[in-house]
């Protein structure tokens, strides 16, 4: 997904559990193993959804989420969000940008939902919503750019 050595294999589907159904990239990013796990999966309309569900880790000193894991699941979002635009691509992020509304507590699901705006030629630009049951987390943005793997 960043352009690195592994071949890029698409996310595997889960099959038993709280996420049965929805899709993983696990064990292909490891930041994102260590700040998640993250989600996603497609309804039959074609739109995303990807979520996690919300531990102490995910917390800051006040014990609500940490701007920064909010912010690393917009990432991965983006990346959720534009999965059929980037199939068999390498990518990065080349801008992220998010405005933080409400909280989140542990033991919450976390959901992003979104939309690409434009995709074309190299460039996709795509923009989200981070939710709880409780309402509105995080409003995002954000640039992808396809890339050649690295030799």
């Amino acid at each position: 997904m960043d352009g690195g050595n592994d071949i890029w294999s698409g996310p595997r589907l889960v099959e038993d559990g709280e996420w049965a159904g929805w899709r993983t990239w696990q064990g292909m990013d490891p930041f994102e193993d260590q700040s998640g796990p993250f989600y996603f999966k497609e309804d039959a309309e074609g739109r995303v959804t990807a979520g996690f569900r919300a531990e102490t880790k995910h917390m800051n000193g006040g014990g609500f989420m940490h701007g920064g894991c909010m912010m690393t699941f917009a990432d991965y979002s983006l990346f959720a969000i534009g999965w059929k635009a980037l199939a068999d691509s390498r990518a990065v992020t080349v801008s992220l940008n998010g405005e933080f509304i409400g909280p989140a507590r542990p033991g919450d699901l976390v959901t992003s939902t979104g939309e690409v705006i434009k995709a074309g030629g190299s460039l996709l630009f795509i923009r989200g919503l981070i939710s709880t049951g409780t309402g509105p987390m995080l409003n995002f943005s954000g640039v992808i750019k396809k890339i050649r793997a690295r030799a």
